[in-house]
């Protein structure tokens, strides 16, 4: 059996993207990116200030549906400063799934913060909203309109849900418990640009979202990420924030408080142009590679490929393969050889707790999630691939 489902899972890979090597996941520059980063080159600006930043932003609000965009460096910066902006202080405790990238984790350790571990659900991959519910009703009250971790004495402020590997989480459970529980809500919608919760962008609910461009995401720019918000005095603040907290002047250097160096560079945004051009194409292009590697893998025993949950338009930006438990003491045996063969495979992330910052992070039992990290496996995905 152990052999059998092995030549199968390569033989499905192999039927999709063909016999040579195949990476994870890689970028494709098939529109003007040439052309933007000559025209920011010409221009000399190249760094923090430029038209490319500016079209950036827009452009990005307005395919989300955001009011406002503000780039930054990376994702982990962007929900950094989100953090900041919601009034998360040392101590405090940020709830987040355990089943993420550490980039999550980290935002909130940079806030002098401690991450609470919260369990997933199989069909979407993030945080269960109804299993939240039940456990928070066992440990939190309510007092002075603030969440307290009865167990901590620490003021529970945060909920950061995140959009696994683009798959829309529940969000009308999530809202309705950060309403309940006088939680703030921020999106981690970095794996999620291009992927829709009945109808709405993922990142555009919560009080902020944030999305990442990494060279590995669906579109990128080098490296960069971006703050969604609707409030207007919010993104105010996150673009004082990003710039250093420079207050405005020709000529003068003053900065009214502790800001941070994390504005995009014109180059990068430039590249991201260009890639905000192509991504109804790349998106359509995951669409085409998930159905088939459903067709391929759909009379293989002991496995299947993640679909969007109901209701929601996923951009696929990692194809999943979801091991059954039968098969799942097999997984690393499958990681192994399909990598031999030239098919980059990836487990997902190890949980949160298992690594050595967050092991004794509070937490909340995590059976699914712990299930999920045995039977995992992403495939390549690249949008080039079809």
């Amino acid at each position: 059996m152990s052999a059998s489902i092995v030549n199968s899972i390569i033989k499905g890979i192999q039927g999709v993207v063909g016999h040579d090597p195949v990476p994870l996941h890689e970028p494709r520059f098939t529109g003007c990116e040439w052309d933007y980063l000559k025209e920011c080159l010409d221009s000399t600006f190249v760094s923090s200030v430029g038209q490319f930043v500016d079209r950036f932003e827009r452009e990005l609000a307005t395919y989300t549906g955001a009011n406002h965009a503000v780039a930054v460096v990376n994702g982990t910066a962007a929900l950094h400063v989100a953090l900041r902006l919601a009034g998360v202080q040392p101590k405090d405790e940020v709830l987040i799934p355990a089943l993420t990238f550490i980039a999550t984790a980290n935002a909130v350790a940079y806030c002098g913060a401690i991450p609470h571990l919260l369990d997933s659900e199989a069909h979407t991959l993030g945080v269960d909203p109804l299993a939240l519910r039940d456990y928070l009703k066992t440990i939190a009250e309510i007092s002075d309109g603030q969440c307290i971790n009865r167990l901590t004495n620490r003021v529970i402020r945060v909920l950061v849900p995140m959009h696994t590997f683009g798959h829309p989480v529940d969000l009308d459970g999530l809202l309705a418990v950060a309403q309940d529980f006088h939680l703030t809500l921020i999106e981690d919608a970095a794996e999620s640009l291009g992927s829709w919760y009945h109808g709405q962008h993922t990142g555009t609910f919560g009080h902020m979202g944030t999305l990442s461009f990494n060279g590995n995401k669906t579109i990128t720019t080098g490296g960069g990420g971006a703050i969604l918000t609707n409030d207007s005095e919010l993104a105010r603040q996150a673009k004082h924030l990003t710039t250093t907290a420079k207050v405005p002047h020709r000529w003068e250097y003053v900065h009214d408080q502790i800001g941070y160096n994390y504005r995009m560079p014109n180059l990068n945004a430039a590249l991201g142009c260009a890639q905000l051009e192509q991504l109804p194409g790349f998106l359509m292009a995951k669409r085409c590679l998930f159905e088939q590697y459903q067709t391929a893998f759909k009379d293989v025993p002991g496995v299947e490929i993640m679909k969007e949950p109901e209701g929601c338009r996923s951009n696929y930006w990692l194809q999943t393969l979801m091991l059954e438990e039968s098969v799942a003491s097999q997984r690393d045996e499958i990681l192994a050889a399909t990598n031999t063969a030239g098919l980059m495979t990836r487990p997902v992330w190890r949980l949160m707790h298992r690594l050595r910052p967050y092991q004794d992070c509070p937490r909340m039992n995590l059976p699914v999630a712990e299930g999920l990290e045995r039977r995992l496996i992403n495939l390549p995905s690249s949008a080039g691939l079809i």
